[in-house]
């Protein structure tokens, strides 16, 4: 079975979704399924996350889901019962990430700095959230801190078709996260015709 790791690997581009209506859901795991990108990052920013991925789990049982933006132990359970594959979260809470250990569900915590990737290490983790990728030093910061770690990161934050290349690049980069493939007016709008395009491009 392949890690977590070896997947996010294959697929490169994860698509960060913030879906307001779960009416979204269904849509938009097919259009992302049938244009060859089979992941999502569902952000627990809004009220439609757990419902959306579960729609999406039931569909798609083979679809790679993350449940993003978990700040909480709470959030990490409704994640799991949704069907979430793997947690990723904006920072590194030792409690959360310890938590989803206990649980047995894998967690990418956002860091941006040596502290916090030391940090990360000493609970257990190789494979990190560069967050916010771009304001935080971009691809020169990554540099620095992958000539010193051995460690994988997924970018997230002004990760856009202008950069990806640059941080795909890397050989510490194992994928990066997005979400200018799946922007909230095409989302809306129910302009799946349109996101599918976006994707073919990546």
């Amino acid at each position: 079975m392949l890690t977590l790791e070896q997947k996010l690997q294959a697929i490169k581009v994860v698509p960060v979704i913030a879906l307001n209506h779960v009416d979204q859901a269904l849509p938009l795991a097919k259009v992302l399924m049938e244009n060859g990108l089979p992941c999502a990052e569902v952000t627990f920013r809004t009220d439609a996350a757990a419902e959306s991925m579960r729609i999406m789990r039931q569909a798609y049982p083979d679809m790679l889901i993350g449940a993003g933006t978990i700040l909480t132990t709470e959030q990490v359970d409704q994640a799991i019962e949704a069907g979430a594959d793997f947690i990723v979260s904006p920072g590194l809470n030792p409690t959360t990430v310890k938590y989803c250990q206990q649980r047995g569900i894998a967690i990418v915590p956002g860091v941006n700095n040596p502290s916090l990737v030391e940090q990360a290490m000493t609970l257990g983790l190789k494979t990190l959230k560069f967050f916010p990728a771009e304001p935080s030093g971009g691809v020169a910061m990554l540099k620095s801190l992958s000539a010193v770690y051995p460690i994988s990161f997924m970018p997230t934050g002004g990760i856009s078709p202008n950069n990806i290349s640059d941080y795909l690049a890397l050989p510490s980069v194992i994928a990066c996260g997005g979400t200018w493939m799946v922007p909230t007016a095409l989302l809306d709008t129910h302009d799946w015709s349109a996101i599918g395009e976006l994707i073919q491009q990546l």
